[in-house]
């Protein structure tokens, strides 16, 4: 949507779009002013600026890929750019492979303070969040979060849980991934109702961007 040079990328955002809008642009802007870059948070001015570009800019932006993802790359010096490209769903969505993906998101939560990628399991009657009680979530896991009360099912919070995890497998009724890019992905090899529950709901709201947009 832009075209300069960056210096050497701080923090990419990789944000699913439906229909040329943002679905989640609210839940995505608040969880990058959480992040930081350079151990500094991210600026307000930038927040300001990212916001002011999707509602100005995405619609034309997003002409070659109206379904695609919307990325954010900010660089070192605090420079930002919006791109679109298209979308490409997971091909690898068995259950270690989601909690590969949800264990690469950890450690850059750990230089940008918000992961992009969940782990979530069911076990029981029980739907664990695989962080901490403080965790600042990314805007699609806020999404699942809300979801999840909306539905009356009670979330517990294990950041161990990853860990206990072994090559033997993942000892959990269901589980399902939560990505900004590709939103509620339930396991090949463990998925169950719940898990589809969360995906149709989030396709819901992908396919209403449609009806809201014609």
């Amino acid at each position: 949507m832009e075209t300069f040079k960056l210096g050497t990328p701080a923090l990419i955002c990789r944000w699913r779009i439906a229909e040329k809008s943002l679905p989640l642009e609210n839940r995505h802007l608040r969880a990058l002013a959480a992040r930081t870059v350079n151990d500094e948070p991210v600026a307000q001015a930038l927040v300001a600026w990212a916001k002011q570009h999707v509602e100005w800019t995405l619609e034309d932006g997003a002409r070659e890929h109206p379904n695609g993802v919307l990325m954010l790359t900010i660089d070192k010096e605090g420079r930002a750019i919006m791109t679109v490209g298209g979308y490409r769903p997971l091909k690898r969505v068995l259950a270690y492979d989601l909690l590969a993906r949800a264990q690469s998101s950890w450690r850059e939560a750990e230089r940008t303070g918000v992961s992009p990628e969940d782990l979530w399991v069911v076990r029981g009657d029980a739907l664990v969040w695989c962080t901490s009680p403080d965790y600042r979530p990314s805007g699609a896991s806020s999404l699942v979060s809300d979801l999840a009360r909306t539905l009356g099912m009670p979330v517990l919070h294990d950041e161990e849980l990853i860990a206990e995890f072994g090559d033997d497998g993942i000892e959990a009724d269901e589980v399902f991934l939560v990505s900004d890019e590709h939103g509620v992905v339930p396991a090949k090899d463990c998925s169950g109702m719940r898990a589809q529950k969360f995906m149709e709901s989030y396709q819901k709201l992908l396919e209403s961007q449609g009806t809201r947009t014609r």
